[in-house]
């Protein structure tokens, strides 16, 4: 039984890591390309709108595969629903990569991972406040490092900046609220919409809409006299520009899927415990790639940071086994031939101890 446990641990490891590998790749890769990105095409809300249009086609392209797959239809919500039951979900998410991509004009890699990173704190605030969460002391433990970590690594950081520092915490404000009405949405069986390739499709369109007003605020009138698109002088760069383009779209797509992979074939367990090493990886990357300086009391922040994520997994996992372990339980004691079968064994237990005890007197 042992041996059969192991192989099977094994079995598992041997399929998490490729897929790990895969969301590594996508997940640091957008990292790294919108900070490369926003260098030469500082417009971060166009191409965020450019990119949901791609999603958009691409999942559309992958729904129209699967229903010629399987010859089943997929989920289909109308306009109505949409925006009575998505569209909460749906502009959280426009506004939380709209304004991470826009921080890239300001902040270093390592100033935007590290206070990404906060979006915990509000994830749990408002798994509280919907319910989903009880009030524990170990929570509060969590949301007290993250903190503590956080202002330790920005405290007299040399490369800070306030506006990129603000919006990154407004994009982790937002993306507390995402996470958690996406969760909703998930559970929403009526729905249909388990699979994030459906959930995708049909946020996408309400994504661009709440963005588009924000961008044209903002980007519209720079955009409209800038030659790097509509006054550009040769085609060649226009063309480069829709690759590079095109590329984000690609590596966002990827990092939606990815992630959707790796959690139906492992657990959310282990992309969480992915999150907290690729994080680790990023910063090393930004220190080593991109020049980024960090002290020793930055490290140290980090480090608290980590480990206050790191508690949070832990009681998630442990959490998630004893609730797996009470409806095991109660399965079996709604099972009646499960419950004759052990009111059969305590019987015969009860019978041989009442035989045993009179010989020990």
């Amino acid at each position: 039984m042992a041996a059969g446990a192991g192989s099977a641990a094994l079995g598992r490891a041997a399929l998490a890591a490729p897929l790990v590998l895969l969301y590594y790749g996508f997940s640091i890769g957008i990292t790294f390309y919108n900070k490369w990105l926003m260098k030469s095409f500082p417009f971060p809300l166009l191409v965020t709108l450019l990119h949901l249009l791609l999603i958009f086609g691409l999942s559309a392209l992958a729904r129209g595969l699967a229903r010629c797959r399987s010859g089943r239809p997929r989920a289909a919500l109308s306009w109505a629903d949409c925006l009575r039951r998505a569209a909460p979900a749906a502009l959280s998410t426009s506004l939380d990569i709209g304004l991470s991509n826009w921080s890239f004009l300001y902040v270093t890699v390592s100033l935007y991972t590290m206070t990404k990173s906060s979006a915990i704190l509000f994830i749990l605030l408002f798994s509280l406040l919907f319910k989903l969460e009880e009030v524990r002391v170990t929570l509060l433990l969590v949301v007290l490092l993250i903190a503590g970590g956080l202002f330790m690594f920005t405290y007299k950081s040399t490369q800070f900046n306030t506006q990129g520092f603000v919006l990154v915490l407004c994009a982790s404000f937002l993306g507390g609220i995402r996470w958690t009405l996406t969760q909703i949405l998930l559970q929403k069986a009526e729905l249909g919409l388990q699979n994030p390739i459906d959930i995708m499709f049909h946020l996408q369109p309400l994504m661009f809409l709440g963005l588009f007003p924000l961008f044209a605020v903002f980007e519209g009138l720079p955009l409209s006299i800038s030659e790097k698109l509509f006054r550009f002088h040769e085609a060649g760069m226009l063309f480069s520009l829709v690759g590079k383009l095109f590329l984000g779209g690609i590596l966002a797509f990827g990092l939606g899927f990815s992630e959707f992979l790796l959690v139906s074939r492992t657990s959310s367990l282990t992309l969480s415990i992915a999150g907290i090493f690729k994080e680790i990886c990023i910063l090393f990357l930004a220190t080593r790639l991109l020049g980024d300086r960090l002290s020793l009391l930055n490290w140290l922040g980090f480090a608290v940071c980590l480990s206050g994520i790191s508690l949070h997994v832990i009681l998630k996992a442990v959490n998630s086994k004893g609730e797996k372990a009470l409806k095991l339980h109660k399965e079996a004691s709604s099972d009646p031939d499960l419950e004759l079968l052990l009111r059969h064994t305590e019987r015969g237990e009860e019978e041989e101890e009442d035989v045993e005890t009179p010989q020990q007197h």
